[in-house]
């Protein structure tokens, strides 16, 4: 199987305007050669110009359970969709939100048409979301998040704990919840031991982005 990869480029300068535009260019390159599910999180005032150049999926980094009106300041779904959005990362731990705004948000994307890819901080918060329905779950240990030290191998029962809990739900309820994990992921043996304990793929970050080679990474994590 190959694994899907959701690369955050968080407001990293290497990822930001031009540069994202760039940088999702070379994953559009690996995932077209590797055929792995490889998507990109840009800034959400860089959808429009990432989602113009390239044909992978484009997600925002926030949305907003709000409708057309007086919203002043707020990411409406329609209009992250119109701009070329495939999808939303919602309640990163850089950006979490109440586990009621988190609910409106993801019925706000799908009647945008949107996917929803939410985190996770553990198993007994992923229980609570993944009856929300989010079409990904990304179990992100909030401690290990940009260290270097990667989820899979620092806590691997806790990723298997957290993927055991998904395909337990998608068994009993008949769903097909994908099942993440992220936080310090640098390495293919982190993707490739993530597969191991039942993660479908990874969402990662600095790893890639602040990355001297992007590409050579980014292959080593498909590979």
């Amino acid at each position: 199987m190959k694994p899907t990869i959701i690369v955050n480029f968080k407001t990293y300068e290497q990822a930001t305007g031009s540069r994202a535009e760039s940088l999702a260019k070379l994953h559009e390159k690996v995932r077209e050669e590797s055929g792995a599910d490889v998507m990109v999180a840009v800034q959400n005032a860089d959808i429009h110009r990432v989602s113009s150049s390239v044909s992978i999926p484009v997600l925002a980094q926030h949305a907003d359970p709000v409708s057309y009106g007086s919203n002043t300041g707020h990411d409406m779904p329609e209009c992250l969709k119109e701009n070329g959005a495939w999808g939303v990362l919602i309640n990163h731990s850089e950006d979490r939100m109440p586990m009621e705004e988190i609910k409106k948000t993801i019925e706000r994307c799908k009647e945008a048409g949107l996917k929803t890819i939410v985190c996770a901080e553990n198993t007994a918060e992923g229980k609570d979301i993944v009856k929300m329905l989010p079409d990904y779950i990304a179990f992100e240990d909030p401690e290990l998040i940009g260290t270097g030290r990667s989820v899979s191998a620092n806590a691997p029962e806790s990723v298997k704990g957290f993927s055991d809990m998904v395909d337990s739900f998608n068994r009993e309820e008949g769903k097909e919840v994908v099942p993440l994990c992220g936080a310090g992921i640098s390495t293919g043996d982190d993707v490739r031991k993530s597969i191991e304990l039942g993660m479908h793929g990874v969402l990662v970050a600095s790893a890639i982005t602040k990355a001297e080679n992007p590409e050579s990474v980014l292959r080593e994590f498909v590979a």
